[in-house]
């Protein structure tokens, strides 16, 4: 099957031209050879061959009659209609961040649209179990004598013939009614349904993966998102495929976790606890659980997108209870991403910690006594991360510890080091200024302070 993760996105040059690698996407990802069939599927079918490439040609919009028939050839299960339907669905929902096109289609404009990719994801689900726990296949019997038994594998080398002819009246047999044969394997060719083995286990991961890849899209347009928050099947079967991790396809796993992302920050998680229609039954524990599975990878591409997962799903308050039981194993996962050698890790764990820190007290004084937090906050400034925004936000984390008096104890320790940043002249003088005058000038703190030194020499 070959289905497009991304297109050319009509600019004119030539075909050695390769475009921007997505979030979660290695350079060179991004550029493949079913571009032309997916442009044949949906462009115009007299358009010649040379427009089909480079600069593609796409409807400007979609009829009602082919939203309809996308969704059927979706929910039909024959190999050539859903695969005509995928292409079709990832070249027009795919869509470059400096793209004019306006040719995107919400799903709220085609009904049964979320429904029928999820069906398609099900599909594959229903039957991804280890082979060790499915039953072994049985003897079939039951009309081993006739050409098709119905059940196709014991017969698959024999003839099938189109016409019935007498065995014993070979003279009836002329040049027109001449007998057309045919291996019986014709019923498992593309345009019959999906086989039973593993083939056909792997032609339905692989639409999986393209309808997964196809919500990615869907995520990204602002118009599909209260559709998408409000699908709890939908949502449902996201997290369900993050808690598969361990035994679910990469790929599959990369597209959900990202249109998670995307939907963040409108994401509710009292859905899963709400009258909508539940298929999966996830609740708000599973659904945090998975995410911190997935913090948890070793895969930096997850654990960065499940950081930034948390961060954005902080900001909602009615999210809050779900997530500040977990906030101990958050704090620690997230610090420790501080202190891997790669720029868009501590990224990520700053960005979240920005958030969680200014929920409220109790937050702020967990990060603070959280081992090795400010010491990783301060080098991530001094070092300094490439992102200006990322070091702001890092000093901007160490000034809101300060404001909580019972945190005081914590950051003395650092007073050289916030007196080495002030005086190095950088961008953040003024905030370690503020944090320094927190920290020595007020007479409490004088007095903490000298209790500190008093209790050393004791």
């Amino acid at each position: 099957m070959s289905h497009v993760r991304s297109t050319p996105t009509g600019k004119s040059g030539g075909s050695g031209g390769s475009t921007p690698a997505k979030r979660g996407r290695p350079f060179g990802s991004t550029t493949g050879s079913g571009a032309a069939a997916a442009a044949a599927a949906v462009g115009d079918a007299a358009a010649p061959a040379a427009l089909v490439g480079p600069s593609l040609q796409v409807l400007t919009a979609l009829s009602d009659q082919n939203n309809k028939r996308i969704v059927l050839a979706l929910q039909s299960g024959l190999k050539s209609e859903i695969l005509w339907a995928l292409n079709a669905l990832t070249v027009l929902s795919f869509k470059e961040k400096d793209d004019l096109r306006r040719d995107t289609t919400p799903l709220a404009k085609v009904p049964g649209l979320l429904d029928a990719l999820l069906q398609v994801i099900d599909d594959w689900r229903d039957i991804a179990m280890p082979k060790d726990h499915t039953k072994p296949p049985r003897v079939r019997t039951l009309g081993v004598n006739t050409t098709l038994s119905g059940f196709g594998h014991e017969n698959v080398e024999k003839v099938y013939s189109d016409t019935t002819i007498p065995p014993d009246d070979q003279t009836k047999t002329d040049d027109s009614t001449v007998t057309k044969k045919r291996s019986a394997g014709f019923w498992f060719d593309e345009e019959g349904l999906f086989n039973v083995d593993d083939e056909g286990r792997t032609e339905k991961q692989q639409c999986a993966v393209a309808a997964s890849n196809i919500i990615r899209n869907f995520s990204f347009m602002p118009e599909n998102e209260t559709v998408m928050v409000q699908h709890r099947h939908c949502l449902e079967t996201v997290f369900q495929c993050l808690e598969d991790q361990n035994t679910e396809d990469d790929e599959l796993i990369t597209n959900m976790l990202e249109t998670l992302v995307n939907l963040a920050p409108v994401l509710d998680l009292r859905i899963f606890s709400s009258s909508k229609p539940s298929f999966i039954k996830i609740t708000e524990k599973r659904a945090v659980q998975a995410i911190m599975g997935m913090l948890a990878s070793s895969i930096r591409v997850w654990h960065c997108a499940a950081a930034e997962l948390i961060g954005r799903l902080i900001i909602n308050p009615d999210n809050e209870p779900f997530l500040l039981p977990v906030i101990p194993q958050i704090y620690k996962r997230l610090v420790d991403l501080l202190s891997v050698p790669a720029f868009d890790a501590q990224g990520a764990a700053i960005s979240a910690l920005y958030n969680v820190a200014e929920v409220n007290m109790d937050c702020r004084l967990k990060l603070a006594s959280e081992r090795w937090a400010v010491d990783r906050l301060l080098k991530v400034v001094k070092a300094p991360h490439p992102v200006p925004e990322v070091c702001r936000k890092a000093s901007m984390i160490v000034e809101s510890l300060v404001s909580e008096p019972q945190n005081r104890m914590h950051l003395l320790v650092h007073e050289n080091t916030f007196a080495e940043i002030l005086t190095s002249e950088g961008k953040y003088s003024d905030t370690f200024a503020r944090i320094l005058y927190e920290l020595t000038a007020r007479p409490s703190n004088k007095v903490m302070a000298g209790q500190a030194i008093w209790g050393n020499i004791n």
